[in-house]
């Protein structure tokens, strides 16, 4: 039988120790971490996202703030938001939640945020920054994956490595971190031939792919650590990952399961960032 990983408790207890920092921080420099969100439009998931957010944030000692701004704002009237917080001194952190309107071009709003608010980590520059192994705010996902494989106390230099997925959020920067702790690294996807054959060689397995349960027994090394950042439903309508989690249990040597393994990671690596970005506009 595998452990599970309990991205809840890693979560609560890596929230634990920011919120010490960002007590000590504030302490001696009398500057509060600020983190703003602009929300468009009323899509029901990101409404709820943003408001764990706002939550998490005032929580940790963090001036957080959200514009609510309408699904009718036009792309001119929200680039011009993110230029007044990019203005902002008290703003250290800017997200835009996604997604946008299609009548706003994603990609120009991202791009217009300043590289060093940007605590997503999706901006051209630290993107780049994070492919060539220089200081990069890095996206809050991957980063929260990074965390919860040492949390197995595995190391992973040396270790052979798969990631399911190759999207710009989740697959290509865990990619990225897992090279730079000096695993051997492998990115297969919806063209890879014998899927299984490659994830069976993993050490240590990711999977992004928005397919439910779509990772079967069959597919793991026996002793992996297996990582599922999907967020689907069943046939039943319920809750479940990329990976069948009630199939691979006894088979993986640790497994997150969903909800509860990477979600709750996520927004923890928003807060370090903030506060990462607040100590280097102070410095």
């Amino acid at each position: 039988m595998g452990h599970i990983i309990n991205g809840k408790q890693i979560a609560a207890q890596t929230q634990v120790s920011i919120t010490e920092r960002i007590e000590a921080f504030t302490a001696e420099t009398g500057v509060k971490p600020g983190l703003t969100v602009v929300l468009v439009g009323e899509d029901q998931a990101s409404q709820v996202y943003v408001r764990n957010k706002e939550k998490r944030a005032v929580a940790a000692g963090i001036n957080s703030a959200v514009i609510r701004l309408e699904a009718t704002t036009s792309e001119a009237e929200l680039l011009a938001v993110v230029e007044q917080l990019n203005q902002a001194e008290e703003v250290h952190g800017i997200l835009v939640q996604l997604p946008l309107p299609k009548t706003i071009d994603a990609d120009k709003v991202l791009d217009r945020i300043s590289p060093l608010k940007d605590v997503d980590g999706f901006h051209p520059i630290n993107v780049g920054n994070l492919a060539i192994g220089k200081e990069a705010f890095v996206p809050c996902t991957p980063a929260g994956i990074i965390r919860l494989i040492k949390s197995t106390g595995e190391t992973i230099a040396g270790k052979e490595a798969v990631v399911v997925g190759r999207s710009n959020i989740v697959g290509k920067p865990v990619a990225q971190l897992l090279l730079q702790e000096n695993a051997t690294v492998t990115i297969a996807h919806s063209r890879t031939t014998d899927l299984a054959a490659v994830t069976k060689r993993a050490d240590i397995l990711v999977v992004a792919t928005g397919l439910a349960k779509f990772i079967k027994k069959e597919h793991l090394k026996p002793g992996a650590i297996v990582i599922d950042v999907g967020m689907d439903r069943d046939e039943n309508n319920r809750l479940c990952g990329d990976v069948d989690f009630d199939d691979c249990i006894d088979v993986a040597g640790y497994l997150t399961p969903v909800p509860g393994g990477v979600g709750p990671m996520t927004i923890t690596m928003l807060l370090e960032n903030t506060l990462i970005s607040a100590e280097r506009h102070t410095n």
